[in-house]
């Protein structure tokens, strides 16, 4: 299948599909509405991650000591109550079963990534202020992806304060964390950029992008979902090829959004493209 092949097949989907494919710290080969805005889902959770990652860095928190784990946020609304996490929608009971005693934030980075746990996430964003999340954003160069809200501030969600990714922004931030690992540069050390390389690449959820790639491939990457929405970004590396950043962000209406199989299918379907093209990747 060509590229153009492809985006015909995108251009009979309903809603957004929006993609990046290019080698880390180079042009894109092919892209698809790079710079489209689609609600973040889980996706922002990786600036998250470097968020906690460069606080480290500076001192300003410790991995590895232990923090409580409670259920009980700041609203990005200045004047809204503090809000809570619903259990029943949250990705990972792991952390629910901590509730009331501690956990370190290396521990809870790996559930918000691995398992996508949101009062992982929501527990780290409390620690960092939504500011240092801004700061991770763009030091990877984003230019529309927005963390404006920990997840489930329906106050600040009703204020209209959202979470926003484009595809060219998730392969900027995934793309700079696989060459940070290698050599020194703006996100992190290399020793910080590799540990989290290392935690995206022990992801559970393997239904999209992951899926279209031959088994036991090395796929650091991240996802995210809710009704009408299904994204997913990461570094594919090959044995036989140089890396490559790829992101797929797809938006449809939920009232007539297809099933999220569906939606799996097809970032499974650009995946299987992409790997088939490998070799011949510009950059």
């Amino acid at each position: 299948m060509t590229w153009d092949d492809l985006d015909a097949r995108l251009d009979r989907r309903p809603g957004t599909v929006s993609a990046y494919l290019g080698r880390p710290d180079a042009p894109p080969t092919w892209t698809r509405n790079p710079d489209a805005t689609h609600y973040a889902a889980s996706t922002m959770k990786v600036a998250v991650l470097l968020a906690l990652h460069r606080a480290a860095e500076a001192g300003t928190l410790d991995l590895d000591t232990p923090v409580p784990v409670v259920n009980d946020f700041t609203s990005a609304r200045p004047d809204a109550p503090r809000f809570t996490c619903a259990r029943p929608y949250d990705n990972d009971d792991a952390v629910w079963q901590r509730l009331g005693g501690r956990a370190t934030p290396r521990w809870l980075a790996d559930r918000m990534i691995t398992r996508s746990g949101n009062l992982a996430t929501n527990l780290i964003i409390e620690l960092l202020g939504l500011p240092a999340v801004a700061e991770a954003w763009r030091l990877a160069g984003a230019r529309h992806s927005v963390t404006g809200r920990g997840i489930e501030d329906a106050a600040a969600r009703e204020a209209g304060i959202t979470n926003l990714v484009t595809a060219a922004d998730l392969a900027a931030l995934l793309g700079g964390l696989a060459v940070g690992a290698h050599r020194p540069g703006p996100l992190a050390s290399p020793a910080a950029c590799t540990a989290m390389v290392d935690v995206l690449l022990d992801q559970r959820h393997r239904d999209d992008l992951a899926a279209g790639l031959p088994a036991g491939t090395r796929i650091a990457h991240k996802n995210g979902w809710v009704r009408g929405v299904r994204h997913s970004a990461g570094v594919v590396l090959p044995d036989d090829a140089p890396a490559y950043v790829i992101a797929v962000c797809t938006t449809t209406d939920p009232a007539t959004a297809p099933d999220d199989l569906d939606a799996c299918r097809l970032l499974a379907e650009v995946s299987a493209t992409a790997w088939a093209a490998r070799h011949d990747l510009t950059g």
